[in-house]
């Protein structure tokens, strides 16, 4: 209660110069898996209009840390679009428990928001994503989300309600951002088109049918991903086909990276596995303003636009690799442009620009261990076979043990009541075996988390959705599903919490802060410069250091 009455004190200071200088355009942009030090790394070689304009011109905060443990693609977005954390907002993971099922379930999976076809007889293409794999559906929607965000409340709150729309190369990263009454489109790695689902549309507009049309993505087969500048001008120029980078079936370990034949079933994977997709959804965000009119009148329109690209490539070649920096520095470009497009579609002076990720990234551990760091790879299945082990061994029945999707094991009730002892103990000796293991940093009962004093973890406790124990790696370890990718972040550990975090535009005041902060304060700041209330259930505070006076 009283950081929600110093939110509302902040808001009344601020009100009446946010609202004489309100934007017609909120750009939020969000770089999946955009660690904080990649902007510091990479800088000498930004251009003028890209990052480099978020740096010189924004309210920078060089020390934003996520709160909860799990740092994944939909909990990260999640929190950015409510202001509050998973335990809140439900998104504890990409993959959890779903009740209603009795299975591990995707976290926008929705059967009855099937999605909107864009061609017929179409080949789906082959899936790499695990959280993917576990979807039961293809339909995709927002229900699961259990609080409004950010576009929720500006649409509702408003006078003049604007549009608001979250476009990504994910479709969660999407659906997070647009929440519940905006439009979501995302890139599909089975046609290479845009599409959506039928919780937002009954039918595709014609500038999205048109841009699906004109072969964006197709027009990239049998082409090469190149170096965007000559090599020894790369920071990292020394760090191509390292022998622990992942080759995505033909994709290569070595520049130039080969997309393919269009007709290949990881074709538009790969194309999303590199700067290009992010190269084509900017393309495709421009088209949206044009169309949409965005910008245009005093109702402050939203768009979120989610770049894929950073995380998709740290995942097979890691964060410190010379595709990282080569992505990193077409992104800048790519940013660039696209806002130039918005200052001569908008103004940039009429245009509030909030900039973030949803969260860091590991380096690879075997890179690591080549610096003497003693980290190495841990497997699901190896975990679930110690904790079977321990189960038969400490509480004999190894049944107990129903499921695991990292970060949380579930537990079979069934069997657990079987057992002589409380359920509670039996939690405590199955986590207390865990945390035995090699690999392991934490194995935590998750119900129980804040009174252990295990904060981040109780960050991301929902009652209904995560699991019994959760268990997160050592420091520089990978924790991860064998032979899927790489690189794994999700830890709470700083590499993967610690973030960017600027706002740039109307009512922001230039300045850099060093400040711990945290993602949940995104929206409600954001909310402030806009005049408005923040999102429902937002526990964030106003950066009051972001606001001109």
């Amino acid at each position: 209660m009283i950081r929600q009455i110093g939110l509302v004190v902040a808001m009344s200071l601020i009100s009446v110069h946010a609202l004489a200088d309100k934007p017609r355009l909120v750009l939020q942009i969000t770089v999946d898996g955009m660690r904080a030090d990649l902007l510091d790394r990479y800088s000498k070689n930004f251009g003028r209009g890209g990052f480099r304009y978020l740096l010189e011109e924004g309210a920078v905060f060089t020390n934003a840390h996520y709160l909860h443990a799990n740092t994944e693609t939909i909990v990260g977005h999640t929190t950015l679009a409510t202001g509050t954390t998973p335990a809140v907002h439900g998104m504890v993971g990409n993959v959890w428990y779903h009740a209603d099922s009795g299975e591990l379930g995707y976290n926008i999976e929705d059967p009855d928001a099937p999605l909107l076809p864009t061609r017929d007889d179409v080949a789906a293409g082959a899936q790499v994503d695990p959280a993917q794999l576990k979807a039961g559906s293809k339909g995709r929607s927002p229900k699961g989300i259990l609080v409004p965000g950010l576009a929720d409340t500006l649409k509702i709150s408003s006078p003049a309600s604007g549009k608001a729309f979250g476009i990504s190369g994910k479709d969660r990263s999407a659906v997070a951002m647009a929440g519940k009454v905006g439009t979501a489109y995302w890139f599909s790695t089975d046609t290479g088109d845009f599409q959506t689902s039928s919780y937002y549309s009954d039918a595709y507009p014609d500038w999205v049918r048109e841009w699906n049309a004109a072969g964006h993505t197709a027009a990239l087969a049998d082409s090469d991903w190149q170096l965007t500048l000559a090599a020894e001008k790369y920071v990292l120029a020394d760090r191509d086909n390292r022998p622990y980078e992942v080759d995505l079936k033909g994709f290569g370990k070595i520049f130039p990276h080969n997309y393919g034949p269009a007709n290949h079933p990881l074709f538009n994977t790969r194309v999303l596995v590199s700067p290009a997709g992010d190269t084509l959804l900017a393309d495709f965000g421009k088209t949206l303003i044009e169309a949409e009119g965005l910008g245009v009148d005093r109702a402050t329109d939203y768009l979120s636009i989610s770049f894929s690209g950073v995380d998709a490539v740290n995942h097979f070649f890691g964060p410190s690799s010379l595709e990282n920096e080569d992505t990193v520095l077409r992104l800048d470009q790519t940013l660039a442009e696209l806002f130039k497009y918005i200052d001569d579609k908008v103004g940039l002076e009429h245009t509030l620009i909030v900039f973030s990720a949803d969260h860091g990234m590991a380096e690879m551990p075997e890179q690591a261990s080549e610096q003497g760091y003693p980290a190495q790879r841990l497997y699901s299945d190896e975990i679930v076979e110690y904790a079977k082990e321990q189960a038969k061994a400490l509480l004999g029945n190894e049944k107990v043990i129903k499921d695991y999707f990292r970060p949380y094991f579930y537990l079979d009730d069934k069997e657990l009541a079987k057992l002589k002892i409380r359920r509670e103990e039996a939690i405590d000796i199955l986590a207390a075996a865990l945390e035995r293991k090699d690999g392991i940093g934490g194995a935590i009962p998750s119900a129980r988390a804040a009174a252990l004093g295990e904060m981040a973890v109780a960050h991301n406790h929902h009652p209904t959705r995560s699991g019994d124990i959760y268990v997160y790696p050592e420091p520089h370890w990978f924790m991860f599903d064998r032979g899927a990718i790489g690189v794994m972040h999700g830890s709470p550990w700083a590499y993967d919490t610690h973030v960017p975090l600027i706002f740039v535009g109307p009512g922001v005041r230039r300045g850099s802060h060093a400040r711990l902060v945290h993602p949940i304060d995104v929206a409600p700041t954001t909310s402030a410069l806009l005049g408005i209330l923040p999102p429902a259930a937002a526990e964030g505070q106003v950066l009051t250091e972001a606001i001109a006076r």
